[in-house]
């Protein structure tokens, strides 16, 4: 059955495991087209992991906006978090991201899991069910960076790359299983390039995340101290944007 990855890091190898979950939102599920949207993203609806909380599938049209920033600000009780969505590194995946923003989905949810691991340090959001394991009912293709570098000291051909701090980026269940679920870059983090990077997190953003991360993981978590929910809850309130930039 389809997943929704949760990011989980091993301090030696920073790999990405992902639980699988059977999703309940069967009144969504019923009323979700059966085949993929006709544009270029062919957004596609996943009838065995339903949306935890009712959103439509994103337009898609014949030419997706592909040039331009988009300014967006995650209000969170720990403090704002604004991004800069970059549709040219993007596009498909800035397209679902501002569709689930302004339908509300990303309201009133937590940030999830906080990893601390020295080569994995993030913040995930984007599961209104709170568990990593929900999701917008869809899934999407990648579009993965390829100019990242090699992380310090490995070999030059190593197919593990920093993923910098302030990087804003999807989780996934495997290739092709973009959903909702992101993850927010607060130190640099060692992974393979499997992760469609769609912006950049402003200064004031990283203020925030610091904050959540200097907190820690919650010590009840059983992943602590390096894995698990933060024990500063981290809520957020809203979602919005602002116009395009360029």
């Amino acid at each position: 059955m389809p997943q929704l990855s949760r990011l989980a890091g091993l301090a030696a190898a920073t790999a990405l495991l992902v639980t699988l979950v059977p999703a309940t939102a069967q009144a969504v599920a019923d009323a979700t087209p059966s085949g993929p949207t006709s544009g270029p993203c062919q957004y596609t609806p996943t009838p065995d992991d339903p949306a935890v909380r009712p959103v439509s599938l994103p337009p898609d049209p014949a030419n997706t906006p592909d040039h331009g920033k988009v300014l967006v600000t995650l209000a969170t009780n720990r403090g704002p978090i604004p991004m800069l969505l970059d549709r040219a590194e993007a596009p498909c995946t800035v397209q679902s991201f501002l569709h689930l923003l302004t339908s509300g989905f990303y309201d009133d949810t937590i940030c999830h899991r906080l990893t601390t691991y020295p080569t994995l340090s993030v913040l995930q959001c984007g599961d209104p069910s709170g568990t990593g394991e929900g999701g917008p009912g869809y899934r999407y293709a990648d579009e993965l960076p390829t100019d990242l570098p090699v992380w310090p000291g490995d070999p030059a051909d190593s197919l593990r790359k920093v993923y910098a701090r302030g990087t804003l980026a999807m989780a996934n269940a495997g290739p092709d299983t973009n959903g909702s679920q992101f993850f927010l870059v607060y130190k640099d983090s060692r992974l393979r390039a499997n992760y469609t990077i769609f912006g950049r997190i402003l200064p004031v953003g990283l203020r925030t995340l610091d904050l959540i991360a200097a907190g820690g993981v919650d010590p009840a978590d059983p992943g602590a101290p390096l894995d698990g929910m933060p024990a500063l809850s981290t809520h957020i309130l809203v979602g919005y944007t602002r116009p395009s930039i360029g």
